[in-house]
């Protein structure tokens, strides 16, 4: 593959899991560990674990909602800056735009770190052109990805990039993945909540796309994704206990193998 692959996992998984598979994940070569910031389960507590046993290995939160979780209640103590993308996003802000922009200004005050944009819709994947250094894709078809991570390249080629950005910002793209068949009634229900969200219930029908379609479950899919600069296997288990999760980092190293 060209593009980095990383692993993404939900904010809910315990420290121990945390502390045991990050070694693991880094030790396969994958780019990053990526944790889902939920409620009940804190991506920066989870990222800290992480790095603690850790060298290399990329530290990544998809996203952290700025509505729920202003930047001035943000604890990155215990993270290097070096190796840490902080996603951020709206969530259900009622000015998505602006909560955004100025929880960029304010990230760039504080932190080093990069910094990603969650964005569905054309004018947040502008934004992150323009002020981030780069966006999380999400739910998108290899095709509908491979179409907005052009039109964020060619945003900052036409010289959008704001100057504290990045020259070339990073498209990267969460793909809900499972590795192993007993996983796939788990796969569907996260299917069935996305499609009972409304700002993803508009973005499918504006793409014509299915969210199953936007899904991977086996090393055949995986080249198709190869249209961005960073894909993270969202990891769907039946559990999320450390063994499901252990498989699924060495089978999708063995697809990875596979793709190249």
């Amino acid at each position: 593959m060209r593009a980095a692959l990383s692993i993404g996992i939900t904010g809910t998984t315990g420290a121990d899991v945390v502390r045991a598979l990050a070694p693991r994940i880094e030790r396969l070569g994958f780019s990053a560990l990526w944790i889902n910031d939920v409620p009940g389960g804190d991506s920066l507590d989870g990222l800290r674990v992480a790095a603690s046993v850790t060298e290399t290995l990329g530290l990544a939160t998809g996203v952290i909602p700025l509505d729920r979780r202003p930047v001035d209640t943000l604890d990155l103590r215990g993270l290097p800056a070096a190796r840490t993308m902080l996603g951020i996003g709206s969530g259900r802000a009622p000015h998505p735009l602006r909560l955004v922009r100025d929880g960029i200004a304010a990230l760039r005050t504080t932190t080093d770190a990069a910094i990603v944009v969650g964005a569905l819709g054309p004018r947040m994947r502008r934004l992150a052109a323009e002020r981030a250094d780069g966006v999380l894709l999400n739910w998108l078809t290899p095709k509908a990805a491979r179409d907005a991570a052009a039109e964020l390249h060619g945003a900052a080629a036409a010289g959008a990039a704001h100057a504290a950005a990045a020259a070339r910002p990073r498209a990267v793209l969460y793909v809900r993945t499972i590795a192993e068949a007993g996983a796939r009634s788990a796969l569907q229900r996260e299917v069935e909540r996305y499609e009972s969200v409304p700002a993803y219930v508009a973005n499918f029908e504006r793409l014509g796309i299915r969210p199953a379609d936007a899904t991977l479950h086996d090393a055949a899919g995986l080249a198709a994704f190869d249209v961005v600069d960073e894909v993270v296997l969202r990891a769907i288990t039946s559990t999320n206990s450390l063994a499901e999760l252990e498989r699924f980092v060495e089978a999708t190293a063995r697809w990875r193998s596979a793709a190249a």
